[in-house]
């Protein structure tokens, strides 16, 4: 008798499939756990920081760099163009001012002064000439006018005598009035006589006066001249040193060329550049500190270069009180430049946090210590060390600080 065989209802071929079903089923209710709000990941603790938020004095201060100057630098620039004939001194020499540091040459500049020294010459000359002229010229015409008053009071003389004579019938009339008329004449020449000599010195002394006034201009031109080629020798501004002298024997200068320059070595300050972001909050006056061989300095802020170049301006500070030992030009220096006046805030310490939740939230410390949760928060200024809280945390609380790259979207950590 033949026994009936009951038919599977499912194959193998089914289950695979239907496990794999579930299985993706499974994997997707797990994504989405993972990506859902209240998801938690496991974390050690020693992998993370954890700060505990405190109440204490605050400054907001930012971090800068600044590279150690000497506290004034003149430049040195050729005033005129020549060629390099001589050079007395060596980069990093130290000089007294006035000092030769070298010598160009310039034949057509050295040219201009013989022919302005000649010009000169010839004014002069011209001058003297012009003045001897005059002087003879005066004296004709004094000599004329002595003539003239010599006639006149002849003229006088002889009228007067004739007039008494005439009246006393002794000569004629003719004789009268000839002697009338003389003395008429000669009075006219006298009066003309008067402003030819005026006017001759009026004219001479202006003559005189055009002249200096020439020559004074033209001594001044040569005294410029004289200085120009005197500027061929480039000499030390300020006593100090010579740094980043670039010019050697037969080299070509051009007028204008940086030389190099010299460095006053009595002092420095420090030249620090800032983000352009505080060119608001930077003013003269404001300092900062910076720690040298476990010593703290203080430097104020003298002068602010509000040109900003790639994002970044400067600014010039000096030391206050002590200044470090052995300090060196070109050194670099980490400064902390404080933005406002000593508070006391809550504070959270800085760390990798900041960079995924942007300040808006931090992960919280369970108060037995086995969870953290996210809180949202609220900071205010910074400085190279904290964060102030503005609102969200409270003095003691415990707060993971590190970087939350790895911690996703998460809401809580399970602290193990």
């Amino acid at each position: 008798m033949d026994v009936p065989i009951q038919k599977k209802k499912f194959s193998n071929q089914k289950l695979l499939i239907i496990a794999g079903i579930l299985a993706i089923i499974a994997l997707i209710v797990y994504v989405i756990f993972q990506t859902s709000g209240g998801s938690k990941l496991n974390v050690e603790k020693e992998r993370i920081s954890i700060h505990t938020v405190s109440k204490d004095v605050f400054q907001e201060n930012i971090p800068v760099n600044g590279i150690v100057l000497p506290i004034t630098t003149i430049y040195l620039d050729a005033l005129e163009g020549g060629r390099v004939e001589e050079k007395f001194v060596e980069d990093g020499a130290m000089l007294k001012k006035g000092e030769p540091i070298l010598r160009l040459s310039n034949t057509d500049l050295e040219l201009s002064l013989v022919n302005q020294e000649t010009s000169v010459y010839n004014l002069l000359t011209q001058m003297q000439i012009s003045q001897n002229a005059a002087r003879q010229n005066t004296i004709n015409r004094q000599n004329q006018f002595t003539d003239v008053e010599n006639n006149l009071i002849e003229a006088e003389r002889v009228y007067n005598l004739n007039k008494r004579l005439y009246d006393k019938g002794a000569i004629g009339r003719m004789d009268y009035e000839s002697s009338e008329n003389d003395y008429n004449y000669q009075k006219e020449r006298m009066k003309l006589a008067e402003q030819v000599l005026s006017e001759d010195s009026i004219s001479s002394k202006l003559e005189v006066n055009q002249a200096k006034n020439s020559y004074a201009r033209t001594q001044s031109a040569l005294e410029l001249m004289r200085k120009k080629v005197g500027d061929l020798v480039v000499r030390a501004p300020i006593d100090g040193q010579l740094t980043s002298l670039d010019a050697e024997i037969g080299q070509s200068i051009n007028k204008g060329t940086r030389l190099g320059q010299v460095d006053v070595t009595s002092g420095y300050k420090v030249r620090v550049d800032i983000d352009e972001h505080y060119i608001s909050r930077i003013y003269t006056g404001q300092t900062g500190t910076f720690t040298l061989n476990g010593k703290t300095y203080t430097l104020t802020i003298k002068k602010v270069f509000t040109q900003v170049t790639n994002g970044r301006f400067q600014v010039d500070m000096k030391f206050e009180g002590d200044v470090p030992e052995g300090i060196r030009r070109g050194q670099n220096l980490q400064i902390r430049v404080a933005l406002s006046a000593e508070k006391e805030a809550l504070l959270v310490s800085k760390g990798g946090f900041f960079q995924k939740t942007g300040g808006n939230w931090i992960f919280k410390v369970s108060e037995d210590g086995n969870t953290a949760y996210r809180v949202d928060i609220r900071l205010g200024s910074q400085n190279t060390a904290y964060y102030e809280v503005i609102e969200g945390l409270n003095p003691g609380d415990e707060v993971v600080t590190s970087s939350y790259d790895s911690f996703g979207d998460v809401e809580e950590l399970i602290l193990k």
